[in-house]
């Protein structure tokens, strides 16, 4: 048995070091009973820094956003099915993101399992559909090597979610070994070959773009798509639902394809070749009567360079090169060009406006307003350089968490949140972290008091108007939510605005503090 200091060492001693080993450094956490010596392992080793989370959603959903920022797992900490459970919605979004992320989860001592206590679950059957790995620690001298497998699991590029279930009597046992992290396995390239026949394609007449996802979009793979973008006319796509984006002047211009069906197909119509770079064939959200959900025309083309296992970036590359591109950013760029800050009454081309000529220099945007935020993207394109993260798994209740992990990851840039209020009110218990740990997170609620994305689909139907019964489950006024009480109550300065002005005060406000503020802007 190893000892720490005068102590032998126990399992969650040997868990936590283990993670610290293969360079884990945050736990995001909520805790219970068959997790109390994993926290007191956490005590223990403060280099592991612990943030708190009042509801699993957060916790999971702010795992999801330091791994977009940081790209490496922090770790959650789950207590037992139910709160793994509470945490699946934003682990549905974190799998289709692709982020490394590292559940830890209790489960009861396994002598006492056949008590049938009122907390026992299928830990394994929750946690299936959204890990990659998945295990059950059957013995103490074994968690510190689960835990390094799991550290790889995550890792295995593009990043999974690896789930790790911890018995009360693993963690408590004293025989706990440190493990060492294998090495990481390199992503593999694509063959030559579809190199060669994508770079044939380029280098045709035909109307041609390169949809790109994960880190083809920001960093060295979209430096690389931008050059080949340049020198071939192809157009850069992103689709509706992408992890992270790099934008602003003078990066590469991506488009990203539009949410609503009808957009999609118009603004997809004319390109009879469409090249995949760790994405996916475009096809609609949702299935609509009478109505083809793949988005591309009929005649397209759609071949795959790169799959999402694959490496995006050295694909991007290897692809300039076989086009024989000559190096250095000769990428089509967005220009810089702030717009002016407008005034008067509240609009939503107004607010996008006044976003766009705000905005700092490097801040991470959080992007759940699908509704109130569709010209954002386009008033934002010629602002300084930022990071634009958006929900990739379409499970609302995203950007609140994404943004407290975010602003873990990187404490020195501004995170802008722009979300809705009925989205915000999944997982409003964020606030409370946000001013708990004094992140530089500035929250723009849009308040329309509606589910208006389900109005808009009840539209669809052609039978007119929503009746008494269908507004009772499309609005969320009678009350009216009040974001201000509810913001100041959990411990972030609140302002309601009525004028972009008012607006464009609160932004430059919340972007000079060293803390939080929250925006509401009625609509």
């Amino acid at each position: 048995m190893q000892k720490r200091g005068s102590q032998y060492m126990n399992g969650a001693e040997s868990l936590i070091r283990t993670l610290l080993g293969g360079g884990v450094r945050v736990c995001f956490a909520n805790p219970g009973t068959s997790e109390i010596h994993v926290v007191a392992a956490l005590d223990r080793n403060p280099e592991m820094r612990c943030v708190l989370g009042l509801f699993e959603g957060v916790v999971t959903g702010a795992a999801d956003g330091y791994a977009r920022v940081a790209e490496i797992p922090a770790s959650t900490l789950l207590h037992l099915g139910p709160g793994l459970a509470n945490g699946l919605a934003n682990l549905h979004n974190a799998s289709r993101a692709r982020v490394p992320i590292i559940n830890l989860v209790g489960q009861h001592a396994t002598f006492h399992m056949h008590h049938d206590t009122p907390l026992t679950s299928d830990i394994e059957a929750i946690g299936r559909p959204y890990s990659e790995w998945l295990r059950t620690s059957a013995a103490t001298e074994r968690l510190g090597s689960d835990a390094a497998e799991a550290i790889v699991a995550a890792r295995t590029l593009p990043g999974q979610i690896a789930t790790l279930i911890v018995p009360a009597n693993v963690a408590w046992g004293e025989s706990g070994a440190v493990a060492a992290v294998p090495k990481i396995p390199a992503p593999p390239m694509p063959k030559k070959e579809a190199i060669e026949e994508a770079a044939a394609k380029l280098h045709s007449a035909t109307e041609t773009a390169l949809l790109l996802s994960g880190k083809a979009l920001y960093g060295p793979g979209l430096r690389a798509a931008g050059r080949i973008a340049a020198a071939t006319g192809a157009q850069l796509l992103s689709p509706y639902p992408f992890t992270r984006m790099e934008r602003g002047a003078g990066v590469p211009k991506v488009n990203r394809v539009a949410y609503i069906l009808e957009q999609a197909k118009e603004q997809l119509k004319g390109f009879r070749q469409i090249i995949l770079v760790g994405a996916t064939p475009p096809v609609a959200y949702f299935a609509y009567q009478g109505k083809d959900s793949v988005l591309t025309a009929p005649d397209a083309e759609i071949y795959t360079v790169a799959s999402p296992n694959e490496d995006l970036t050295g694909a991007l590359v290897a692809l300039a090169d076989a086009l024989s591109l000559p190096e250095g950013p000769v990428s089509e760029q967005n220009a810089v060009e702030r717009p002016r800050c407008p005034t008067g009454e509240i609009t939503l081309p107004g607010v996008s406006t006044v976003i766009g000529a705000l905005i700092p220099d490097h801040t991470i945007v959080v992007d759940e307003s699908m509704t109130s935020g569709r010209g954002l993207m386009p008033a934002t394109a010629g602002a300084p350089r930022h990071d634009w993260l958006g929900n990739t798994g379409g499970s609302i209740g995203i950007a609140l968490p994404l943004a407290v992990g975010a602003a873990v990851a990187a404490p020195e840039r501004r995170v802008l949140c722009l979300t809705a209020d009925g989205s915000a009110m999944y997982t409003l218990q964020a606030l409370w972290t946000i001013a708990r740990e004094q992140l530089k997170v500035t929250t723009v609620v849009f308040a329309n008091r509606t589910y208006a994305v389900l109005k808009r689909e009840f539209s669809y139907l052609g039978i007119g108007e929503p009746g008494p019964q269908a507004k009772e489950v499309f609005e969320i006024g009678r009350p009216d939510l009040d974001w201000v009480q509810m913001a100041t109550g959990m411990g972030v300065p609140g302002k309601r605005v009525k004028s972009l002005e008012a607006l464009a005060e609160a932004l430059r406000d919340g972007f000079a503090s060293d803390g939080p503020a929250l925006i509401e802007v009625p609509l």
